[in-house]
């Protein structure tokens, strides 16, 4: 074989040897969200009150980093599903929204966490500034992930209120 050809065949081997290299490091678990525990709110048919705050406690968890977590709430007046719902409520009769509440919001966790707990308090405004919103059911809508993008989302049937 000629000597010019030897280096970049080589340098050939060598790209592959790397390019097929062992992917064990390579995070494929998705992350976990945690509402089993003493404490934990919501959980699956809570009532949440317009107005009054709240503490959301939620334990996170991720076999390599966690990443961040958003929070949706919105209307469940037609009963429809998302199927993570683990318990059947009780719900009111169906109902079509005059003024629903809609919330999405993200949330950061600090960065090199494998597990956080949450200790959020909000309050879910009474109105939006001219008419109250609509009392019923609603989904609280979880989602989690992690730093490699690898998600989890936990749906949970709640009750929001007025007092």
């Amino acid at each position: 074989m000629n000597k010019k050809y030897i280096l970049p065949l080589l340098g050939i081997l060598l790209l592959f040897a790397f390019a097929c290299s062992d992917d064990s490091d390579v995070d494929t678990e998705k992350p976990t969200i945690d509402i089993s525990f003493s404490g934990a709110f919501p959980t699956n048919c809570d009532t949440i009150y317009f107005g009054v705050p709240f503490v959301i406690k939620m334990k996170f968890s991720d076999n390599v980093e966690l990443g961040a977590y958003s929070i949706n709430i919105h209307n469940n007046f037609d009963h429809h599903s998302h199927s993570t719902e683990v318990t059947a409520c009780n719900p009111d009769p169906d109902k079509d929204p005059v003024n629903p509440y809609v919330s999405i919001d993200d949330y950061s966790i600090p960065e090199g966490s494998k597990e956080y707990e949450t200790n959020l308090t909000i309050s879910i405004p009474e109105s939006d500034g001219v008419e109250l919103y609509d009392d019923g059911d609603y989904h609280f809508f979880i989602s989690l992930t992690d730093k490699e993008g690898w998600s989890a989302q936990m749906g949970l049937s709640i009750k929001m209120l007025h007092r």
